[in-house]
């Protein structure tokens, strides 16, 4: 079964916590949204760290490191079977100056022809309900459970 491991980033004012998502890149998720955005996050390996992942993804989709102090948060199970491991972290970070990796997919499906696509297209910041509508339903559970937390604590 596949595992990817990401970070959940986010920031909060007053009145609102904002979660930073990422849109995949390709002709795939082109004109798709709601339940389209994610975590910033990628499958390790069985001998991999997913913490160690989690913060490589994230440089990768975005050009930016983060640090700091990270809250593990319950692993979910994607509708597809994947596993997503998670971490938490407070923090900013300026959507305007940012990156991705790219890589070759095979577009139109079956047609061997490798197209090179950005991994994420888009960053943006979401305030919970938002986030909670745009995100991989299943990854919605992260800010579920991070709000918990926080209420918790408060």
């Amino acid at each position: 079964m596949k595992t990817s491991a990401g970070i959940l980033l986010f920031k909060r004012d007053k009145d609102h916590l904002y979660y930073f998502l990422v849109h995949p890149g390709g002709p795939f998720w082109k004109n798709k949204d709601t339940g389209a955005w994610s975590i910033p996050k990628g499958e390790f390996l069985p001998d991999e760290d997913p913490m160690q992942r989690a913060l490589i993804e994230f440089k990768e989709e975005t050009g930016q490191a983060v640090e700091g102090e990270f809250v593990p948060l319950i692993p979910v199970q994607q509708k597809g079977g994947k596993t997503v491991y998670a971490w938490a972290l407070e923090g900013d970070i300026e959507t305007s100056g940012l990156y991705s990796n790219t890589l070759h997919i095979e577009w139109p499906p079956k047609s061997d022809k490798l197209i090179e696509i950005p991994e994420v297209d888009q960053w943006e910041w979401f305030i919970s309900e938002e986030a909670q509508m745009r995100i991989n339903p299943a990854q919605a559970d992260f800010i579920i459970q991070l709000e918990k937390i926080i209420s918790e604590r408060e």
